[in-house]
């Protein structure tokens, strides 16, 4: 008896919030990245068409595996089922995580 997990991941892109479900994620060769393979999408109605789900799939569209940023993530869960996809509009209540980007040293002067 094989049981298949699935997993939603929840991470921020372009401020926006993105909700995937995938088969497999894991720690992927790229340090500070996270792997998603297998991603999932909801059945399609006839009667009810999402766009924010249309809209992941345009952009996940022949991805096998796609790399996200560890500071990018919000959450992963395990669940029973998958769900739909979503992109929502980032709320002031999530914000990236603070990071001090370092740019060019000055050149030093001579003696």
């Amino acid at each position: 008896m094989s049981e298949k997990n699935i997993y939603r991941i929840s991470f921020l892109s372009a401020g926006e919030v993105y909700e995937i479900y995938a088969a497999n994620v894991g720690q992927g060769g790229l340090f500070g990245f996270i792997e998603v393979e297998g991603i999932l999408f909801g059945e399609r109605s006839k009667l009810l068409i999402d766009s924010s789900e249309e809209r992941l799939k345009t952009e996940f569209e022949g991805v096998q595996r796609t790399f996200i940023p560890m500071h990018s993530v919000l959450r992963v869960d395990e669940v029973e089922k998958a769900g739909r996809g979503r992109i929502t509009a980032g709320s002031g209540k999530v914000a990236p995580f603070p990071m001090t980007v370092m740019g060019p040293s000055k050149p030093s002067k001579p003696e």
